[in-house]
């Protein structure tokens, strides 16, 4: 944007009177913390399969091993996805608790909710006399399905657990809950072992596309629930799928669901989007990703599967949590490769941590999703494949004014799926022919390819086989993209302005992954046929020299990119300097002689301005006093704040 465009945005939103939210007095002091933190672990499905004799057991090594890896992160409150057991019998249940008693007498928390290895082999009586002691003594149950769906509020999150299959069933109840309590909480954290979309399984495919006839139960609620979690910022945690995954779904679809800004009349406004999170693997087995992104309504930010088959070397183990602190929630997700298969004492493991995924951010932000430079160049934007680091403004309570500014999203993560398909029964399921079917695929699932819906993910994403009367779904490859969000969080006594939150710049290395997990070169290794929208394979692609292709995202590097934050009228240039939250406090980004004076351009994002040679280590800085905006080119996502020189 421009300086006389940008200026004609400011003076908009300052002329509706939308930064009286705050104060522009820089003197103003933040208020108390109204909440104390809270941390929530989520423990993926821990079922371990059968010994040589036939009896069940819970997968204890990584069950220990993601409860002590959240114990020593000082969770409060662990929630278990499902699936504890492979066949609900006495000794698992034994097992499980030997393992959950020592955390729970620590005083951690435990939130359980049924997987499909529950609601198949278990029995109700022994669920409740299990868990009555884990669930917790305060949560309210929901009238007719008592122990099984249920919610707590912990200071200002509400946490609602529901069984498999139950979230159609408990939408006009979390309905209720949710605006019974929406004066009480800030956050919201749905859980249960199951999705609406799914990476192997989900709701959408199995109960509409794939459904019956005439059995509406998900049909009808679906895109209503997609709505009403996009309205109200629903975080959705789950299990069941073996892999990890990070996706948004959207309330309408991905291709009219653009980034998120300000308006001078509203202030700023999110994606019409919620996150789902995919919680990854405790078990001795992983799955392979099939049937892909459902890119009509979803798009996928991390994906990562381990099978040991195929070439992939091992299993994941998964450990993630979201820590709430007021406005703000952080998340990081970790993972550990292993080989164990069983209990035996040989293959018990210590995990080796390391960082999978994470985001940063608060409940007033701004939501961009970056898609990769991989799209082809003669592809229709359509409003949506933005693949360069630019943003509308975002706005904090006392009107200090933030924007990406340049760069573009080079290092991107690409993932393989698995050829799989669709079947139909006349009479029975909802389709009645082969061409209903892929119709359903295309309403429901799919992105139809023409030039102006195109399909990054295939041309040819859903095909009707008429020889052996199946819908056949190619394997194909799926360039990953970024959800980059501006943050707003009030000012402390160390800065002079709100604090800006930068997040989703770095969780993406260049890896290229099989749909098995087996390491594949993304330099290298085209993508499988039919994977880009011209029909052809995706192309290898060249990664930028900072791109790690590690699943490590502690190490990530991000793109060089730009952005921009416009001082209030109280803080001029001479007063206040752009300085970045570390460790050890807030520091100047630069030093005063190395701050460039000029407007910012795009070019700077890839090319510095000439600078005096002491200043070439460096970050760049930049001042455009006219604007009173600063500017600075990072590498990383950050915390940035105005501070006194």
């Amino acid at each position: 944007m421009t300086r006389s465009v940008l200026s004609v945005a400011i003076a908009a939103v300052t002329a509706s009177g939308l930064v009286a939210c705050g104060s522009d007095d820089d003197n103003s002091s933040p208020s108390e913390s109204a909440y104390q933190p809270y941390k929530i672990g989520l423990l993926p499905d821990t079922q371990g399969g059968s010994d040589s004799e036939g009896q069940s057991h819970v997968a204890m090594h990584p069950m220990r091993e993601v409860l002590s890896h959240q114990a020593d992160a000082g969770v409060d409150m662990v929630i278990a996805l499902g699936d504890l057991t492979d066949k609900g019998t006495t000794v698992e249940w034994a097992e499980w608790t030997s393992v959950a008693e020592s955390y729970k007498d620590q005083g951690i928390e435990f939130l359980p909710v049924m997987g499909n290895h529950e609601t198949s082999y278990a029995y109700t009586v022994e669920w409740i006399k299990t868990m009555r002691d884990y669930i917790p003594e305060d949560a309210v149950h929901m009238p007719g399905f008592e122990w099984i769906n249920y919610y707590v509020i912990r200071e200002n999150v509400l946490i609602v657990g529901l069984a498999y299959y139950n979230l159609p069933i408990a939408f006009s109840w979390i309905q209720d809950v949710i605006e019974s309590n929406e004066d009480q909480v800030d956050h919201i954290v749905v859980a249960s072992h199951d999705g609406l979309v799914g990476a192997k399984y989900g709701q959408t495919r199995e109960q509409i596309v794939e459904g019956t006839k005439d059995d509406d139960w998900v049909y009808s609620v679906q895109e209503d629930i997609r709505d009403y979690f996009s309205q109200h910022d629903v975080i959705y945690v789950q299990g069941h799928e073996h892999q990890y995954q990070r996706s948004l779904i959207t309330a309408q679809t991905a291709l009219t669901t653009t980034s998120s800004g300000s308006t001078p009349e509203g202030g700023n406004y999110r994606m019409n989007a919620y996150t789902q999170i995919m919680a990854g693997n405790a078990s001795y087995k992983g799955y392979e990703y099939r049937y892909g992104e459902r890119e009509l309504i979803q798009m996928v930010i991390s994906q990562k599967n381990n099978t040991l088959s195929n070439g992939a070397t091992g299993f994941d183990v998964n450990s993630s949590w979201l820590a709430f602190d007021n406005d703000r929630v952080d998340y990081q997700s970790y993972y550990s490769e292993h080989t164990a298969s069983s209990n035996d004492a040989d293959q018990a493991f210590s995990a080796d941590w390391k960082m999978l995924d994470g985001f940063s951010r608060t409940t007033n932000r701004c939501d961009n999703v970056i898609y990769p430079t991989s799209v082809p160049e003669d592809t229709r934007p359509v409003l949506v494949f933005q693949t360069d680091y630019l943003s509308d403004i975002c706005i904090a309570d006392d009107g200090t004014v933030a924007q990406l500014i340049g760069g573009s999203n080079d290092t991107f993560n690409r993932t393989d799926t698995r050829t799989r398909d669709m079947e139909y029964t006349p009479g029975f399921s909802r389709a009645e022919t082969l061409m209903d079917l892929t119709r359903l695929a295309y309403q429901w699932m799919y992105v139809y390819h023409e030039s102006w819906t195109p399909n990054l993910n295939s041309a040819a994403r859903a095909i009707p086989d008429e020889e052996e009367n199946l819908l056949l779904i190619p394997g194909t490859t799926i360039d990953l993209k970024e959800h980059v969000t501006l943050s707003w969080t009030e000012k402390t006594s160390d800065t002079r302005s709100d604090i800006l939150i930068v997040s989703g710049t770095q969780n993406q290395t260049g890896i290229y992954q099989s749909a098995y997990g087996a390491e594949k070169d993304i330099e290298a290794d085209a993508g499988l046929d039919l994977s880009s929208p011209s029909g052809a394979a995706k192309s290898a692609v060249v990664l930028p020299a900072t791109a790690t292709q590690s699943w490590d995202m502690g190490t990530a590097v991000a793109d060089s990119y730009g952005v921009a934050m416009t001082a209030t009228d109280s803080l001029s240039g001479d007063d206040v300097v752009l300085a970045s939250k570390t460790d050890t406090g807030w520091e100047a980004l630069t030093s005063a002689d190395c701050i460039y004076q000029g407007l910012w351009l795009e070019s700077y994002a890839v090319t510095a301005p000439a600078r005096d040679a002491a200043c070439s280590g460096e970050p760049l800085v930049g001042y455009d006093a006219d604007g009173n905006q600063w500017w600075t080119v990072l590498n990383s996502d950050a915390e940035l704040a105005l501070v006194s020189r």
